[in-house]
């Protein structure tokens, strides 16, 4: 498959462009100046960004097509995505003049892109959002089916708000500067994406996990439009999140995040608590029969492949773990709720008891 494509996405009553290919960062300007009427936009992005060559390009790009962007540099790291962090970069709308028919512009990776939307949304009741993700695990996750959100002490994104990105641009040249480990930990992501599919898809992702940990441009574009297209799938028909159709998309998200909370989000990176959390789910539905033990081998091989987790950190007490599962958002009253995958491929959400996810926290 060419390592080009664009994709029109529907997510009524929105719709969102997304181009993917090698070098589009160059055309952030045009592109941009197509959905605003307002010259100025705020750029926001972190300093890991800023050191690449990437805001330059962005920079340019937005100039030379008559935009005035504002660039606002915020820390890297899951902190940024606090209260204080939105009030922070909302005083830097204002200072900034960002005007209703404006548009904010994210560029870096996903804490970038949910700060950035959540402000976005929620500036003069919502302004026009591009995204431009520079991390694989944005390009095929945070990016795409706008969701937002921060972070609060008790749990990831509790506080958060639906805002479709007008537009995303994902240039794969600029995973060339993205640490390995960050690559990886894309792939946790990617290979959810897959169960989510079928096995067929499973299978070919684990085949090509040598061609994209060399980062090919070919086997990374297949495996970004494989993860485009599943979750579009899911969540065109339940935009809001309130069918239980988009809720599938959370498979290995409920474990995934309270081990992210347990750690203060410092010890393991999304994909990779994702990574564990796809095991933990498998290990349920395998003890309740939804799949053989083939299934869990068989994801565990290629999270392998990936340098994935396939186990939750021994030093993370499962106790604490399941009391952190409790403030997932799909909980109903006191009820757990978890996505279970199945043996064809696809997924089911299940109410999980806590001895049965004790089970399966078991080494």
């Amino acid at each position: 498959m060419a390592a080009r494509f664009r994709l029109d996405l529907e997510f009524p009553p929105d719709r969102c462009e997304y181009d993917v290919g090698v070098g589009l960062l160059a055309e952030l300007g045009p592109k941009t100046a197509r959905v605003v009427t307002s010259p100025v936009c705020v750029l926001v992005t972190d300093a890991h960004v800023a050191e690449t060559t990437h805001l330059a390009t962005a920079e340019t790009s937005l100039r030379r097509s008559g935009l005035v962007p504002r660039t606002v540099l915020i820390p890297p790291g899951e902190g940024s995505k606090s209260v204080d962090g939105a009030k922070s970069l909302w005083s830097a709308f204002a200072a900034a003049g960002l005007a209703p028919d404006g548009a904010v512009v994210a560029l870096g990776g996903g804490v970038v892109g949910d700060l950035a939307g959540f402000c976005a949304a929620t500036w003069m009741r919502g302004v026009a959002f591009v995204q431009v993700p520079t991390t694989l695990l944005a390009m095929c996750d945070s990016a795409i089916g706008g969701k937002t959100g921060i972070d609060l002490a008790e749990g990831k994104n509790l506080v958060g708000a639906f805002h479709q990105p007008r537009l995303v641009i994902a240039d794969l040249a600029t995973l060339d500067s993205l640490p390995e480990r960050e690559l990886r930990a894309g792939y946790g992501e990617v290979v959810k994406c897959a169960i989510l599919r079928d096995r067929a898809a499973i299978a070919r992702l684990r085949d090509a996990a040598r061609p994209l940990l060399a980062r090919d441009c070919d086997a990374t574009a297949d495996a970004v439009r494989l993860a485009i297209e599943v979750k579009a799938d899911h969540v065109r028909g339940d935009v809001r999140d309130r069918q239980g159709r988009r809720a599938l998309l959370n498979l290995g998200h409920t474990m995934g995040h309270a081990i992210e909370a347990e750690t203060g989000y410092e010890g393991m990176r999304h994909g990779e608590a994702v990574a564990a959390g796809l095991v933990v789910a498998c290990r349920i539905a395998c003890a309740r029969g939804m799949c053989g033990e083939d299934l869990v081998d068989e994801v565990r091989a290629t999270l392998k492949a990936f340098g994935l987790p396939t186990s939750v950190p021994a030093d993370l007490a499962p106790e604490r773990l399941v009391e952190r599962t409790l403030f997932d958002k799909k909980r109903r009253r006191d009820r757990r709720r978890m996505v279970l995958p199945l043996a064809r491929g696809g997924a089911e959400v299940h109410d999980v008891d806590d001895a049965e996810l004790l089970a399966a926290l078991a080494p």
